[in-house]
């Protein structure tokens, strides 16, 4: 049984076709981007071969028709019983993922003011799927899904009610299918029941999140309404002050619109050094004494540490109190030595310390402990979301049927 999953930008698609039972089987998978504009390229593997593909101004709908193509060309049509769509924002609505009706199109539809970012986006690849998948069973499977078991203490702000009341404003949290993946896993490590855990799960890459994951629920995250509040990310500043936007917009003269903008797209990492936006180079010009560069690291290191102490805090009073572990994952997580040995060394006070020889190098693609004897566990985790993803699709088709 294979499921195909459908991670769809503002102008891509990432997509994989793979069997959740046997994780290595991925047959195929690829990126297809600037849709719709000049340029627009796929690059394919099928299996372990890979190739690129030119296909100049495709819309979604031409897109899908290439995978439709290239699934026919390995004979695998037969075979792929479900689609799986990641959609970012499933407001309060959205608990688990959905079967996709009419009723859940318009639902999601609804979400758009909440991420009109993602959203519109996600909504025109179900509907480009549904074109040329038609036949097949679709599901959404929401980023926000995840952390809809937060009590109110976590995902209230302190705003006036009617604003929570009439407008849905509220933290939601985002990365979900990851955080939910990385802590069944961790719990496989460990040897330990996952409902008897209390973890903090760091996923770092250009977004970042953190979750507090006590007994597989989430309790608390980093990111709030948006995708844009929590920790430092690549473009994106994270926490700032509120009366920030009236400050700015007022001194340089910009719409609320522009100062959103910059907040996302020229802030974080990229903002501080003034530089790059790739963790990879901003360590390699700190190296190199570049001061941005320095900054940049250290104001990430900074918040992340002091982020994970406060998540720490949800376990209070509940699970006996208890840390059980620091799960790092992601892009930067999974293959930043320096930057989990900096941060993990800020958290000392919390009963943390790493193994230098267990933390050293990249370690993508593989998970382990990298603490210390007598520490609390650290670890590396591997993320997969559209194996997690597949996984979702699989079970709610199974239970449709």
């Amino acid at each position: 049984m294979l499921i195909l999953v459908l991670n769809c930008g503002s102008s891509s698609v990432k997509f994989a076709l793979l069997d959740p039972q046997h994780p290595a089987n991925v047959p195929l998978s690829g990126l297809i981007e600037r849709i719709g504009a000049a340029g627009t390229s796929a690059t394919l593997r099928r299996g372990a071969e890979k190739s690129t593909v030119a296909l100049s101004g495709a819309d979604y709908t031409a897109a899908f028709d290439l995978i439709g193509q290239e699934i026919d060309a390995l004979a695998l049509r037969d075979q792929v019983k479900a689609v799986g769509h990641r959609v970012v924002h499933g407001g309060a609505v959205f608990s688990a993922p959905a079967r996709i009706t009419p009723a859940v199109l318009a639902a999601i539809k609804a979400c758009v003011p909440l991420a009109p970012l993602h959203n519109p986006a996600n909504i025109a690849g179900i509907e480009a799927a549904q074109a040329t998948f038609g036949h097949l069973p679709q599901v959404a499977v929401f980023d926000t899904a995840f952390h809809q078991t937060m009590p109110p203490v976590a995902y209230r702000y302190a705003v006036p009610e009617r604003w929570y009341t009439q407008h849905g404003v509220r933290r939601y949290g985002f990365h979900g299918t990851s955080h939910e993946f990385v802590a069944q896993e961790a719990a496989k490590l460990l040897g330990r029941p996952l409902a008897q855990l209390n973890l903090v799960t760091a996923h770092l890459g250009n977004g970042c999140s953190l979750a507090a994951v006590q007994g597989g629920h989430s309790i608390d995250t980093s990111m709030g309404l948006t995708p844009l509040e929590g920790l430092v990310m690549g473009t994106r500043s994270g926490n700032v002050d509120a009366g920030l936007h009236d400050y700015i917009a007022r001194q340089a003269g910009l719409s609320l619109s522009e100062v959103t903008s910059a907040l996302n797209k020229e802030s974080g990492l990229l903002g501080l050094s003034g530089l790059t936006n790739d963790m990879r180079e901003l360590e390699a010009a700190a190296q190199k004494g570049h001061e941005g560069a320095k900054l940049a690291l250290d104001v990430f290191v900074y918040r992340l540490a002091k982020l994970i102490a406060g998540m720490a805090v949800a376990f209070s009073g509940q699970g006996g109190g208890r840390f059980d572990g620091l799960v790092f994952t992601g892009g930067i997580g999974e293959n930043s030595e320096s930057i989990r040995a900096a941060t993990v060394e800020r958290l000392g006070v919390l009963g943390l310390k790493l193994d230098p020889e267990a933390n050293k190098g990249e370690v993508r693609g593989v998970s382990g402990l990298i603490s210390a004897a007598g520490s609390v566990p650290v670890l590396v985790v591997a993320t997969n979301e559209e194996l997690a993803i597949a996984r979702e699709t699989q079970q709610l088709v199974a239970r449709s049927v």
